[in-house]
């Protein structure tokens, strides 16, 4: 019986060891996975950052990187695409560059070859924390816009001495965005730009068989192709102005679209030709005034064989040469009106405003790639001449706003 007592607890006690000790193999084994489990978290982390820094130093290395800082939907970035899209549809020479407006696309906004704010955004921004608050030495901000600076002027000083390039309608700004290329009879590309050297009127070779027959069919003096009926240069009011006068002469301006009576589609075929054989001025009259600002209402006049009348700030020798348009604010409504007529009325110096044909030629922008303001806007990022070139626009306020706006 006292066996009994004694064997009874040394089992217990025996039991109990065991059970402490599985345990403990238990939790240790728990612990050790854990641990490791760990480990391998923390070395999956790291090759990942790893694998994250090399992609970015691949990109780094084989592309030149655009981000749009401002709205990517808004003129001018809406037409831009995204990646590398834009310039691959448009068969740029160079289509290694990559648009996007994600600031954190490379992990840090300075990594970025340029930097582009869209102009009737970015000159509206008074608060220097809507800009980027760093850069890095390699990198060009630049200022985008086809827009008149007349209707978008800067207001403010916060743009000084802030933007390295300008991509713009302005004739001196590193990339040129505008409407219009001249071409010379070898088909060279001369102009527009700020010095123009165009042969003399004199110098021309006489206006061909073809044109004369075309001139011989117009029987009406001025046409007016316009949508925006109120505009800052106040366009709307010469023309009614310039309407008045010309009834002395019998003769009268056509205006179509939504400021006119007549009705003719948004540059058709159909408008072209009227103009050709009809007309024999047309308006050129620009919206706003600023420097350089000379769009497609040009070109209407120009590749359908009618003498423009112009309208605007421009130097106009910088896109034609003298003696083939009428200035209408150099001249004013009276004197304008009554060259009109003279014109008119006098066929054979009418004609001398042709003789230009057989010199230069009219083209848009975005009919070659050439020209391709996109296209272009990637390729200035492959000009080491120019990236490495150290500038800003010290003064913008005064480069871009026309006298005294603003």
């Amino acid at each position: 019986m006292r066996a009994q007592y004694i064997i009874k607890p040394i089992i217990c006690c025996s039991l109990v060891i065991c059970l402490m000790y599985i345990y403990m193999t238990v939790k240790y084994s728990s612990f050790t996975n854990t641990n490791k489990f760990s480990e391998t978290l923390q070395m999956e982390g790291e090759v990942n950052d790893f694998i994250n820094v090399r992609n970015v130093s691949e990109k780094r290395t084989n592309l030149k990187y655009i981000l749009q800082w401002t709205s990517p939907t808004n003129v001018p970035f809406v037409y831009m695409g995204v990646g590398q899209q834009g310039f691959i549809d448009r068969n740029c020479s160079h289509t290694n560059c990559y648009v996007t407006s994600d600031r954190n696309y490379l992990g840090d906004y300075t990594k970025f070859d340029v930097i582009a704010f869209a102009g009737p955004e970015v000159v509206r921004f008074y608060n220097t924390k809507e800009l980027p608050l760093k850069r890095s030495p390699h990198q060009k901000f630049a200022f985008a816009s086809i827009e008149s600076a007349d209707n978008y002027p800067v207001c403010s000083r916060i743009l000084d001495n802030f933007f390295n390039w300008t991509w713009t309608y302005r004739l001196d700004s590193e990339a040129k965005w505008g409407y219009i290329v001249i071409r010379d009879s070898e088909n060279k590309i001369v102009g527009p730009k700020t010095n123009m050297h165009w042969m003399k009127l004199e110098d021309m070779d006489p206006v061909s068989d073809n044109i004369r027959e075309i001139i011989k069919s117009k029987t009406k003096a001025a046409a007016w192709f316009v949508s925006n009926c109120y505009t800052k240069s106040k366009r709307e009011v010469f023309v009614k102005s310039l309407q008045a006068e010309l009834i002395n002469y019998d003769l009268k301006i056509d205006i179509y679209g939504k400021c006119g009576p007549l009705k003719c589609p948004h540059e058709s075929d159909e408008c072209n030709k009227k103009l050709e054989t009809d007309y024999y001025f047309y308006l050129s009259f620009e919206n706003s005034f600023a420097e350089d600002y000379v769009t497609e209402k040009l070109l209407h006049s120009l590749q359908n064989n009618a003498v423009p009348i112009v309208f605007g700030a421009a130097n106009y020798t910088r896109f034609m040469p003298d003696g083939i348009y009428l200035n209408a604010r150099e001249l004013g409504v009276k004197k304008l009106a009554e060259k009109m007529n003279e014109l008119i009325e006098n066929q054979e110096m009418y004609i001398e405003y042709f003789k230009w044909k057989n010199h230069y030629s009219y083209y848009r922008r975005f009919e070659s790639i050439e020209t391709d303001d996109y296209c272009r806007f990637c390729s200035i990022l492959y000009d080491d001449e120019l990236v490495k070139k150290k500038s800003t626009y010290e003064n913008f306020k005064d480069w871009w706003n026309p006298p005294n706006r603003c």
